[in-house]
């Protein structure tokens, strides 16, 4: 009995703990949605009191159509980002997948020095290849195509979007590489007994057990250009495909009045979306997480 009630003690202490920071890390989040209901001359007069003394919805009226982004409702940069990231979802779906199959799977020439060389990728520094890649892709023309053949195109964002076509986010190959290789070869060889090659393994044998890991590499992509700020500033110069990161820092002005309710109001809005991803993709998630690693 007395062992009984040491263990429940123990347990009682250790879920306090963790309610104890978990409330700790949810408290930028509580604070920015109490805030967003809060007159602009009162947010940072109390900048520690959660519940404000005057309720206000002007802030979520004001975001919708801000003076900041050309009279624009912020849902339209809402769409903008949403069409960017599905993008890049599916094609770092497929390349990634198929660079994975390919390395776990088929046997090739010099096959562990080019996935060594993918791996080396992961240590350089995003920042020192920024500039290169700017040059570049001015060169290639795809900056700025307002002017191509009489169309805009900077609706496709190819900058962005483009280097995804080829497997560039070796994090993604390393992901799956290591999630396929946990998936038995038997299976490979059955495939082949039927008369499946390697294109026919991979799309019904290998994609159909990845779907954990695709999850999670959709997911991760999807969160990372949602929130990506410094590369969407970079190469989006038309100002009617501005995305939600642009879109935000439209509220915050250094020559005159800042709009930070407005800002704070958005800022709830453009969570949403992360929120109900990750959590309907939960289960996927963990499971592509937990799961990589364990080889066959």
């Amino acid at each position: 009995m007395q062992v009984r009630t040491k263990r429940y003690i123990g347990k009682f202490f250790t879920h306090l703990i963790i309610i104890f920071f978990a409330v700790l890390m949810l408290y930028p989040i509580i604070w920015l949605f109490m805030k967003s209901f809060t007159p602009n001359d009162e947010i940072f007069s109390n900048i520690t009191a959660l519940v404000p003394e005057h309720f206000t919805f002007e802030n979520y009226t004001a975001g919708f159509i801000p003076k900041g982004t050309l009279g624009k409702s912020f849902l339209y940069y809402m769409g903008n980002s949403m069409g960017l990231s599905l993008a890049v979802v599916v094609f770092n779906a497929a390349s990634c997948s198929m660079a994975a199959y390919a390395f776990a799977r088929i046997r090739f020439k010099f096959r562990n020095i080019w996935f060594a060389v993918v791996m080396i990728t992961l240590m350089l520094p995003y920042h020192v290849i920024v500039i290169p890649r700017y040059i570049l892709f001015n060169n290639m023309g795809l900056i700025n195509m307002r002017d191509v053949a009489g169309m805009n195109l900077n609706f496709l964002y190819l900058p962005l979007t483009l280097p995804k076509l080829f497997a560039t986010d070796s994090f993604f190959i390393f992901l799956l590489v290591q999630f396929m290789r946990g998936i038995p070869k038997d299976l490979d060889e059955s495939a082949t007994l039927d008369g499946c090659g390697k294109v026919g393994i991979y799309f019904r044998i290998i994609i159909p057990l990845s779907t954990a890991a695709l999850v999670t590499t959709a997911l991760f992509s999807f969160l990372w250009t949602w929130d990506d700020y410094f590369s969407q500033l970079l190469y989006i110069l038309d100002s009617a495909r501005n995305t939600v990161p642009i879109a935000l820092r439209s509220f915050i002005a250094s020559d005159s009045v800042s709009n930070w309710g407005a800002s704070l109001a958005m800022s709830v809005l453009s969570i949403i979306p992360c929120f109900i991803l990750f959590f309907s993709m939960q289960k996927y998630f963990v499971q592509g997480i937990t799961t990589t690693g364990l080889k066959g």
